[in-house]
């Protein structure tokens, strides 16, 4: 990043600052849902996109689909 002309720093954005803290706990939680169960398949995923904008449009699969 090159220096701003006019004196000022440029402040980071949101998604610019780490937060270790924050990913570790996504992390965890996302380990936690796999381990019970609460994921849904690729399979049903692609499904359920490749049926929008069609007459047979399907639901959002559930946890287990």
């Amino acid at each position: 990043m090159s220096e701003p002309e006019d004196g000022f720093e440029e402040e980071p954005g949101v998604f610019d600052i780490e937060d270790d803290a924050a990913v570790e706990a996504s992390t965890l939680r996302g380990i936690a849902d796999l381990e019970a169960g609460r994921v849904i398949s690729h399979e049903a995923v692609m499904r359920w996109l490749l049926s929008w904008g069609t007459p047979d449009e399907l639901p959002p699969p559930k946890c287990g689909d």
